[in-house]
């Protein structure tokens, strides 16, 4: 597979024919002996990922040749020093913002030449934290993982492209083929998403890492369509939190008002469901 615009993108573009694991793949060379030669905006990205991960130790797992699984290195700085850690926890966010955007672009582009006003018209939203879905349906996912030496962070990316009814992994799951009727270009895809990603990076450490002064906090929030919804959220250890999402705190933690107390909640981690009642 040829990636003649993605691989002018960044600092490093590596393309591999099959991976067990990109994110592992990326952690392991960003972290050992020739940890030097994997700068800031490094990629790695294979069509052909046999044991991904998601969320939560869920599985990643697609037929070879129609979905992408894309890992970037990210080695976030400001100008003062090193980035303060609760801004890390805005890097899931930055990233699922950058794929909605890709997405968006992708689905808009493909409705564009019917010129048929009624036809279908289709909502590409991010879910809290980090999915990206088209009408409702799982496009894409986002696992993000601090190295270990916590030098940086490593954005794993799957992004389904050209699966059909049967090749999807769940009921709530989608492909852009599927959406559009056509299976798109994979390396404008990922050229779409890497330009976001770098541009929204940029931004966000330019003014500090501070979400709101970046236009960071204004674009997830107008993008996620978790916000305003009825939610249930599994927590970490093992319970749930009913209630409407009403927005994002500065660290970018979901805010819920409970349906049972009306209070607010912070949820810094969880599974969402949104409601249909």
């Amino acid at each position: 597979m040829e990636f003649p615009i993605s691989s002018g993108i960044g600092a490093r573009f590596e393309y591999l024919d099959e991976a067990g694991s990109t994110n592992d793949v990326l952690v392991t060379r960003a972290t050992g002996p020739d940890a030097r030669a994997w700068p800031d905006l490094s990629v790695i990205v294979t069509d052909n990922q046999t044991s991904g991960r998601g969320r939560l130790g869920r599985s990643w797992l697609a037929p070879s040749g129609k979905s992408l699984a894309v890992s970037v290195l990210l080695r976030p700085r400001l100008a003062t020093g090193p980035l303060p850690a609760n801004r890390f926890g805005w890097f899931p966010l930055l990233a699922g913002a950058a794929m909605t955007l890709a997405v968006r672009g992708v689905v808009e582009a493909a409705a564009a030449p019917t010129g048929d006003d009624d036809a279908p018209r289709h909502e590409v939203t991010l879910k809290w934290p980090n999915d990206v879905l088209i009408d409702g349906y799982k496009v894409a996912g986002i696992l993000s993982e601090l190295l270990p030496d916590a030098s940086g962070l490593c954005i794993g990316t799957g992004l389904n492209l050209a699966l059909d009814e049967h090749d999807l992994p769940t009921l709530t799951s989608t492909s852009l083929m599927l959406v559009t009727g056509s299976v798109p270009d994979p390396d404008a895809v990922l050229a779409a998403y890497l330009t976001e990603l770098q541009r929204l990076t940029a931004a966000f450490l330019a003014a500090g890492a501070d979400p709101v002064a970046s236009g960071l906090h204004a674009q997830v929030t107008a993008l996620c369509g978790t916000l305003g919804s009825a939610v249930r959220v599994e927590l970490p250890g093992g319970s749930d939190l009913v209630g409407t999402a009403t927005g994002l705190d500065p660290d970018g933690r979901l805010i819920m008002e409970d349906q049972a107390t009306g209070e607010p909640n912070a949820v810094a981690a969880g599974d969402v469901t949104h409601l249909r009642y």
